[in-house]
């Protein structure tokens, strides 16, 4: 949904992007420290209440998912493997995001923690769904509330709640949940209707019987049927 603005940041950090591409830096390095500054911010800041700042620390972090790929395509190094530590790290940052605002739920709202919980399980599900639809040859690429989505709501509700503004935080979570659990359904939805239409499509060749060629029964010879008086009358 929000992939239009993708070119707007691309611009704004291409300066950033261009000086790293004259350094050793590589993108793999970038993808792992984006997520050990998010993780870090999340599980440091979040449990203990520092909403605001935990929010938008894990939020300076989590741009940096766009500059290794800026810098892959740059130094021309962008790799299958690449893309798997990229799409891991990004699960492992989701989870420390949620899982440090779950923390302070548990000491202020069991309700909401049990919400942010489903959200986090929710978020890695919705994930896994379409990777998992992709390894089986499957289209899944559908989905009201992806990645971008999930933080923009996430992280701008536990900002804007640490900085006073009432009744934000728990209409986020509530949204978030309720939106990660349709796009969960919308993606099983595709899936199965792919499945099916590509068995639908699958045509069962006729199995052809080769004729059976029965091999002539040697017949004696009259002068012998004779002899052994079996001649037929």
């Amino acid at each position: 949904m929000l992939n239009f603005l993708r070119p707007a940041f691309a611009r704004l950090f291409n300066p950033v992007v261009q000086a790293l591409a004259r350094t050793p830096v590589t993108p793999n390095m970038i993808t792992v420290a984006g997520t050990v500054g998010v993780c870090a911010a999340a599980l440091s800041m979040l449990p203990i209440g520092e909403l605001f700042p935990g929010a938008l620390t894990a939020t300076v972090f989590v741009f940096t998912d766009m500059l290794d790929g800026q810098l892959a395509r740059i130094k021309s190094n962008s790799g299958v493997y690449g893309a798997f530590l990229d799409s891991t790290m990004d699960r492992i940052a989701d989870a420390a995001i949620f899982g440090g605002i779950t923390i302070w739920f548990m000491r202020t709202d069991h309700l909401l923690a049990c919400v942010s919980l489903f959200c986090m399980a929710a978020g890695l599900c919705v994930s896994y769904v379409k990777a998992r639809a992709e390894g089986l040859g499957l289209n899944a690429n559908v989905g009201l509330i992806e990645r971008p989505e999930r933080l923009i709501i996430g992280l701008t509700s536990i900002g804007l709640s640490g900085l006073g503004v009432p009744y934000v935080l728990p209409i986020g979570m509530w949204a978030l949940a309720a939106g990660s659990a349709f796009t969960l359904w919308q993606r099983m939805r595709a899936v199965y209707l792919d499945a099916t239409a590509k068995a639908a499509t699958v045509v069962q060749e006729p199995v052809v019987q080769e004729p059976v060629v029965q091999e002539p029964v040697a017949q004696e010879p009259v002068a012998q049927q004779k002899a052994a008086g079996t001649e037929e009358v």
